[in-house]
């Protein structure tokens, strides 16, 4: 009896191991150690000393090539891993520190590729960025096969490693508290014949300053908590507004919780955890109530309110003979011409006779930094109503600040040159 007893603690030690490694009676096909899974999501749940780390139950294939995990938050130290490896990896160890298994790291931007010890290999990436994986061979049987990683929808790079015949299974770690992540496994990565066709522009380069907002093509998404005015997710363009690319535009594609939506132009520095408009060197039109915001958290009756479907635009009317400082510099805006659509407000780009008569005087003994001009607002292609405001040193920025789950928005920041 006291073998048999033995025996019996013995098979429950086993079988208490492997409902630990797989989460609490998950399925046994995926295996997962200090992280909770709920749904898609996998928050790290161990003690900051222990790594947690996620298997798929499924390798990658021909068929299914690729995965993405998106960053929910960084935690305390952001040390999340997201590579393949073999089918039985341990579970106390970050994906790519051991033999036949590598792993892009988002605290350090390094590769580990079957050693604790990384290599420089990409950029760091931060709460709301997608690292993703992938494998390009055709044939992972042959004993090697290509993996490539992208950050953001654009790839970073890739590395030739071995592989067994159970094939390669996507996996993320994580190793300190408050790291989450959601896992997309039917993610897909499209590959064209020739490198020109291999993936749709991002536009990321577009923008100078992302805050808890991602860009895919032409939308921006809030990936943002949205518990708090403090949790403003904030796009500003990489180029200011110019006297020939005076205006630019937003649809609400999705208006989320509340509509927390924004649009306008703020100065180059202008703080990321602020609406454009809150702040001085901002003025913006808010969708959620109509208001319309200029350097100040009170806003000002304006216009109507703005939901799913409204284009809403910002623009500036310049004075004839305004110059802002390095405008000859500007890159790809200066040099397009201008091919206006019927609907576009062309027309109120530069300020007719009168206005300019009523800017003469003292505004011409001004520095060109503290000159002032008139920004306007449209709603569906109609004039909202304008604001007069001075120009800070720079320009002023195209700037849409989001606030509440589910927020998307198309911009054109380009509507009127085609």
């Amino acid at each position: 009896m006291d073998d048999i007893n033995v025996l019996q603690h013995r098979c429950l030690l086993n079988l208490r191991r492997r409902i630990r490694d797989v989460g609490d009676g998950r399925p046994a096909q995926e295996r997962y150690m200090r992280l909770q899974k709920s749904g898609d999501t996998l928050s790290y749940q161990g003690n900051s000393e222990e790594v947690g780390c996620y298997v798929a139950g499924h390798p990658l294939s021909k068929g299914n090539c690729y995965f993405e995990v998106t960053i929910v938050e960084t935690g305390v130290r952001g040390t999340i891993a997201v590579g393949l490896v073999p089918k039985f990896y341990r579970l106390d160890h970050q994906p790519g520190w051991l033999p036949h298994s590598v792993a892009y790291h988002a605290d350090n931007g390094k590769l580990y590729n079957g050693n604790p010890v990384g290599q420089q290999f990409g950029p760091k990436c931060a709460r709301g960025d997608r690292i993703g994986c992938g494998i390009l061979s055709e044939n992972i049987k042959a004993g090697l096969t290509k993996v490539f990683f992208t950050k953001n929808g654009k790839e970073v790079g890739s590395v030739e490693v071995p592989v067994s015949a159970e094939g390669l299974f996507p996996a993320v770690g994580m190793h300190s508290l408050g790291e989450e992540v959601k896992v997309d496994l039917q993610a897909e990565w499209l590959l064209e014949e020739g490198d020109s066709m291999m993936m749709v522009d991002s536009h990321e380069d577009d923008w100078g300053r992302l805050y808890d907002v991602r860009v895919s093509g032409v939308l921006l998404e809030y990936v943002g908590k949205g518990k708090s005015i403090m949790d403003v997710g904030l796009a500003q363009a990489r180029q200011p507004l110019t006297t020939r690319c005076h205006y630019y535009e937003v649809e609400i594609v999705d208006a989320g919780e509340k509509c927390f939506i924004a649009l306008g132009l703020a100065r180059r520095d202008y703080p990321k955890n602020r609406h454009p408009g809150w702040s001085r060197g901002s003025v913006a039109y808010h969708a959620d109530d109509g208001k319309i915001f200029h350097g100040s958290g009170v806003g000002d009756a304006f216009g109507p309110r703005c939901f799913k479907g409204d284009i809403m635009g910002c623009g500036i009317m310049f004075p004839r003979d305004y110059i802002l400082d390095g405008e000859g510099d500007v890159d790809d805006c200066e040099r397009l011409e201008f091919r206006p659509t019927p609907a576009a407000v062309q027309n109120v780009l530069y300020l007719n006779d009168e206005e300019e008569d009523e800017e003469d005087g003292d505004d011409q003994e001004q520095d060109q930094d503290g000159r002032k001009v008139t920004v306007f607002f449209t709603r569906n292609g109609k004039l909202i109503g304008r604001r007069e405001m001075a120009v800070p040193p720079g320009g002023l920025f195209p700037t849409v600040g989001m606030l509440s789950s589910g927020e998307k928005v198309k911009v054109d920041l380009h509507p009127l040159s085609g």
